[in-house]
């Protein structure tokens, strides 16, 4: 339908929690939406539904069922879940769809409703158009499509969920290996990783000291997780660990932390697995996937390993819409999502902080060894909250100001601004091999940013 409102982001339906866009009254309607497109398919067809610990998780979850159910769709609840986990039970269980009642990494008081296809993949953009057209009709759109009353779906709790995804997660761990002897800081967020991620690693024969694993609906992310990894940086001191692992409220990233208490991001993540198969001959093709944001220290030391490095935009989603067209079976991004296709369809925190650690018991090394085999250029990232977000060119100074530090950084450098997919800031990135300089630039043009369209 030409003219239907955009409600997809990057990641799905996201915004604040009981304010447009995510509002009771669309989940319902997503819900039903989702239900209508398979009424033209035969047989009977379920989903499944996961979600991360906010309050708000409640509401959104009921009303997606009501609108499935409303549509002739059986729908099972997973409980509090990761993304990750919700694509592998969507297989697993050979549902017709997954979804998963998440914000991510963002407050409590944000929410989103994101989906997975039957094979466990994001859904194109195509079909998110059609959701967003069906929507735009309200009520009309649904009503010559109702199921006979007897057709209605049912509801229905998956009570082994936790458990089939531990099981999973494990078993990308070779049986030959263990993580006894190792020493681990963990920060669940107080998110939907909570209670798996713990007995991963116990269960694994770690030593395991566990934070931000009491979640009360309102203290997911707040203060904690990936976008705090301060906190690992000082629990790592405390218990003397070996590796430190930060995940987010909805376990689909990761950042890890050495035995020094030096942080370790996505960007190093995918380095170090990178390196480690493409030694082995096990990186089909020779190649992986970055982003735009990627740090250029760590890609041209591969790039001179004879690693290809493709990039994507920024994003979970292109990252694999890229690792797809071009057969990569490893992509990831510096904020932590690292995707490893022979695993999962997705991001996956446990999975990649698992295979960081098998690195580390296979070669002997620890993780602060295996860092240092890559250099990283500086790199400085400000994010400059908007009330609005007009294209580049029409902000008033901001195109002269970077085409004069894209000039003064030369092949040495970039700079790389844009607003977020998810939330209502501009991102600025400046990278070379001078930090005092990168500083300048990114505050130069933080400034003008704020003054013209600043929040």
């Amino acid at each position: 339908m030409k003219g239907a409102p955009k409600l997809f982001g990057t990641d799905g339906v996201r915004g604040r929690a009981n304010l447009f866009p995510m509002t009771v009254e669309l989940a319902l309607a997503l819900g039903r939406a989702v239900g209508k497109s398979f009424r033209s398919l035969p047989g009977k067809h379920r989903v499944v539904i996961g979600k991360d610990t906010r309050l708000s998780c409640y509401m959104y979850e009921n009303a997606l069922i009501s609108g499935l159910c409303s549509m002739g769709v059986d729908t099972f609840m997973l409980g509090p879940l990761p993304t990750p986990a919700v694509a592998f039970i969507t297989k697993a269980y050979r549902a017709d769809a997954g979804i998963v009642i998440s914000a991510s990494h963002n407050p409590f008081y944000d929410n989103g409703i994101k989906f997975f296809s039957a094979e466990g993949f994001k859904p194109q953009e195509e079909w998110e158009r059609e959701m967003e057209a069906l929507i735009a009709r309200g009520s009309a759109a649904f009503e010559d499509d109702l199921p006979k009353d007897c057709e209605i779906g049912k509801n229905a709790r998956i009570n082994d969920a936790d458990g089939r995804y531990i099981e999973f997660v494990k078993a990308t761990f070779p049986r030959k290996l263990s993580l006894k002897g190792l020493t681990i800081a963990l920060d669940t967020a107080n998110g939907a990783s909570y209670k798996v991620a713990p007995l991963v690693f116990r269960e694994l024969d770690a030593e395991v000291f566990v934070y931000a694993n009491v979640p009360n609906g309102l203290n997911i992310n707040d203060g904690c997780g990936a976008l705090h990894p301060e906190n690992v940086q000082k629990a790592v001191i405390d218990h003397r660990a070996d590796v430190g692992i930060a995940l987010d409220g909805d376990g689909d990233r990761v950042i890890m932390v050495d035995e020094n208490a030096q942080i370790v991001d996505g960007d190093a993540i995918l380095a170090i697995c990178a390196k480690d198969l493409f030694y082995k001959k096990m990186l089909p093709h020779n190649r992986i996937v970055s982003t735009v944001m990627g740090n250029l220290g760590y890609i041209s030391t591969l790039r001179d390993m004879g690693v290809e490095v493709l990039t994507s935009q920024v994003g979970d989603r292109y990252v694999l819409q890229e690792m797809l067209r071009t057969e990569a079976a490893v992509g990831g991004e510096p904020s932590g999502h690292i995707i490893f296709l022979d695993h999962n369809t997705t991001g996956d925190g446990l999975v990649a902080a698992l295979q960081v650690m098998r690195i580390m018991i296979e070669t002997g090394n620890k993780l602060s060894e295996l860092v240092s085999a890559f250099k990283k250029f500086p790199q400085i990232c400000v994010n400059v909250p908007v009330r609005a977000k007009p294209p580049l060119d029409t902000v008033e100074g901001l195109r002269v100001a970077m085409a004069e530090i894209e000039q003064q950084l030369g092949e040495n450098g970039r700079l790389l601004v844009r607003y977020s997919g998810t939330e209502s800031l501009l991102r600025i990135m400046v990278e070379g091999p001078k930090r005092t300089l990168l500083q300048q630039y990114a505050d130069t043009l933080a400034t003008i940013v704020k003054i013209q369209i600043g929040a």
